[in-house]
Parts: structure tokens; sequence; C-alpha cells
């Protein structure tokens, strides 16, 4: 299933020989590409049942479906959130949902936090370092602030479709959120305010 999205947008990247591209070059033609494509639906990505996991590494990115507790007194919230969780607990876990702010911001937000990847292997022994302390300590994070959220297990509602670091780039520009409560404009105008 996944195929119709990575793996077509990983054919036509090999056919421009994005490869041979500046790293920064290349993150920026996936990126262009993957927002090409408009709607994406996340429940086809999650039904991949060789990128579906139960468990959660910090720094690694994830979409999943997600039901929240309080949700009759939340404004708003995303039921497929793309995140990077930075602290385990019993219960659940924080992380970064990066559909709360727009596709640009993201790009900008991802620049900031590959500065704290582990290494350039680019494959699952990738990941980035991070911790809430790192990202409030330094203003090139500060993007991270309207995506912070808190995630109870017991309202996950599908496993985890983990999404491998040389995909990360095309990830944050599928347009794979689904807010209720509010349009992704207004979510996007908020969290710019803050």
């Amino acid at each position: 299933m996944v195929a119709y999205v990575f793996q077509k947008i990983a054919k036509a990247g090999k056919v421009a020989g994005v490869d041979s591209f500046a790293p920064t070059k290349a993150r920026e033609w996936y990126r262009n590409t993957a927002k090409s494509l408009g709607d994406v639906n996340p429940s086809r990505l999650i039904a991949d049942k060789d990128s579906l996991t139960s468990t959660l590494s910090i720094g690694k990115m994830y979409l999943f479906h997600y039901d929240p507790k309080h949700k009759k007194t939340l404004p708003y919230y995303d039921t497929f959130p793309l995140i990077f969780p930075i602290e385990m607990y019993s219960d659940g876990f924080l992380g970064i949902n990066l559909h709360y702010i727009s596709p640009l911001l993201r790009a900008k937000l991802m620049d900031a936090l590959y500065t704290t990847i582990n290494n350039k292997n680019n494959d699952d022994t990738t990941s980035l370092q991070l911790s809430y302390d790192i990202l409030k300590s330094a203003s090139q994070f500060k993007l991270f602030q309207p995506c912070l959220k808190r995630y109870l297990f017991s309202h996950v509602k599908s496993r985890y479709f983990y999404i491998p670091p040389n995909q990360w780039d095309v990830s944050i520009m599928l347009p794979t959120e689904r807010f209720v409560g509010a349009e992704k404009s207004r979510v996007f105008k908020e969290s710019q305010r803050r």
C-alpha cells in the first residue's frame, strides 16, 4: 500500500537524479514533490502491515490513528498525528506533532531538528536526539511549541506506522493531517501566532 506514495516519489527521484544533489537540494526536491501529490489517505498508509509496529522509539517518526480523551473540550485535534516522540511515560508519551504547523514551517523545523541527528546513515539506526529540555533551550527549535502534544496509549486506535529517515522529508509534506473541530488553515494560523 505504501508504494502508492513513498515508492512513487523514490522512483521519480531516481529518474531525476536526486541522489547526485547536495543534501539540502535533495530534501527540497522531495518536499516539493510530496506537496504536489494532493490528498493522501492516512488510513491507507497505516494499513501497510510491513511498516506497522506496537512500540515507539524516541527520535523516530510515526503516523497513527488517535482519539483524544478530552476531545469534547478541545477546540480542535488531529486524528492522524505525525510525530517524533520525545519523552515516554507509563501511560503514554510526549511528542512533536508536525501537523500543527504549515508545510513551510514543518520544513523549517525539520531542518533545525536535523541538527540533532545521531548519524548520517539515513536508515533504521538513524534518529533525532531529542528531549523537551533540548527543544526549549535553543531558539532554532522554537517552532516546536504549538506541536508539542501528550498522547495516551489507551487512546491510540491503531498500531504505529513507522516512517524511515529516508522518507521524513516526503512525510512532512504529505497532507495526512485530519483535524476535527477546525480547518487546517485555522490551526496553522493559530499555531503561527503562538
